[in-house]
């Protein structure tokens, strides 16, 4: 706009009218790029304003309407946006055939470089606005990744603890009760109350780690000695077959939880365990012969069964608890099961 007054000279009042201009544009200006939707239109629409307004005198005042074009990037809604772009160029064309003391030398830069100055700012806002969904899905990703560790671990710890706890009670109220009859027997107690506190801390510091040290032979030969010291009877029908990772990790928690119940709170003389294959799935079963009754812990969904649950269902398997005589419990594991 300012070329005009390179070769011709400036009246006094075409001076002030430039110098208001500029104190009203620049603030405007630099206001487009803090409003959004409707105020954005609002801007554009008053730098539109003010080229016409400076288009019977400047036939350089089209530039209004090119920086009114860019103001249209505020439009949240991309269609709006390039919609408002057109109409910003129709305006300056309107204009430049009704006001404008030269039409071609005023729409010639409004439709060369006004329109695609519009369309490239929406294209770039939208793409930022893209970009910053996108990192923020990401966070949100990042942080239910991060609360389901976090849930993983809790039920590691809890099924590895449980277990290894349980036993290392039972032991140890063994060893006190032969502390005065049996030296030779309590120190064989103690010593594995020292090795089951040793194995657990080995077992944490492997779940915290996201490594599984141990299987299912490993487990169910733990299982032998904490049935035997808290005096159950252990009846075995585990047919040997390759476990996949992710189902042999979810059926050695499964026992270890479900023998941790049975120890505590069954009151059982009996336990039997049983794995096949049946039908393409792996099937796992546990069943106890205690007394249960309507508070009776094992039947409620605490941290220890909803974790179960949870690890089974994420494999693709099925489970199963009845109660009668005695806790039944059914696993349904899919012979390819990934982690």
């Amino acid at each position: 706009m300012l070329w005009k007054y390179v070769i011709f000279p400036a009246s006094a009042f075409e001076l002030a009218a430039m110098a208001l201009t500029i104190a009203w544009f620049v603030p405007l200006y630099f206001a487009s790029h803090w409003v959004q939707d409707w105020r954005s239109a609002a801007l554009a629409a008053a730098s539109c304003l003010i080229g016409a307004a400076w288009a019977p005198f400047n036939g350089f005042s089209g530039t209004f309407f090119i920086l009114a074009a860019g103001m249209c990037a505020g439009i949240m809604r991309p269609r709006l946006a390039y919609f408002a772009v057109l109409c910003v160029v129709a305006l300056g064309a309107l204009t430049a055939f009704t006001l404008a003391e030269d039409p071609v030398q005023f729409l010639i830069p409004v439709l060369a470089i006004g329109g695609p100055v519009g369309v490239a700012a929406v294209m770039s806002t939208t793409l930022g606005r893209s970009r910053a969904q996108l990192l923020r899905k990401q966070e949100e990703v990042e942080h239910m990744a991060t609360i389901a560790e976090r849930e993983r671990i809790s039920r590691d710890l809890h099924d590895l603890l449980g277990h290894t706890l349980s036993l290392i009670t039972l032991k140890a109220e063994l060893a006190g009760k032969l502390a005065h009859r049996d030296l030779d027997a309590c120190k064989a107690e103690i010593a594995d109350i020292e090795r089951g506190a040793r194995n657990a801390l080995a077992e944490v510091r492997a779940a915290v780690s996201g490594y599984r040290l141990t299987g299912f032979a490993h487990e169910l030969a733990s299982t032998r000695a904490g049935l035997a010291a808290a005096g159950i009877a252990l009846t075995e029908d585990v047919a040997r077959m390759p476990l996949p990772a992710a189902v042999e990790n979810v059926v050695a928690l499964a026992l270890r939880e479900a023998v941790t119940n049975i120890i505590r709170h069954a009151g059982a003389t009996s336990c039997a365990i049983s794995l096949a294959l049946e039908g393409g799935m792996i099937v796992f079963r546990i069943a106890d012969n205690g007394v249960m009754n309507e508070g009776a812990p094992a039947l409620k969904h605490g941290n220890g069964l909803s974790g179960m649950k949870e690890r089974v269902l994420a494999i693709g398997g099925q489970l199963a608890l009845t109660a009668g005589r005695g806790l039944a419990l059914e696993l349904r594991l899919p012979a390819g099961a990934q982690p």
